[in-house]
């Protein structure tokens, strides 16, 4: 049966990178001092250390990973009254007593 695909393709065995099992080790090093950095800053921060680290690569092992930026935590609204209001101009001043 013909594929029209060349027998090069069919025999190509994708060799791993020897790197990768310390490039990860390296990545979840970075992500647990700085939590909030994405793949992206992750990558840059791994490529001013040497490695050779594209985006792209990065990306792929942080999916594989199963790596996440924590959600940012919403800021509780406080209610109240405006009776411990800061003044707005100098001469509002509180009554004493």
């Amino acid at each position: 049966m013909v594929l029209d695909q060349p027998r090069s393709t069919q025999r190509y065995q994708l060799c791993p990178r020897s790197d990768e099992p310390s490039l990860v080790k390296r990545m979840y090093e970075l992500v647990r001092s700085r939590p909030r950095f994405g793949y992206r800053r992750i990558a840059r921060l791994l490529q001013r250390e040497g490695w050779q680290a594209s985006f792209t690569r990065v990306y792929r092992l942080w999916r594989r990973e199963g790596l996440k930026v924590p959600q940012k935590k919403r800021k509780r609204r406080r209610t109240g009254d405006s009776r411990n209001g800061c003044k707005q101009r100098p001469e509002n001043v509180a009554p004493v007593g």
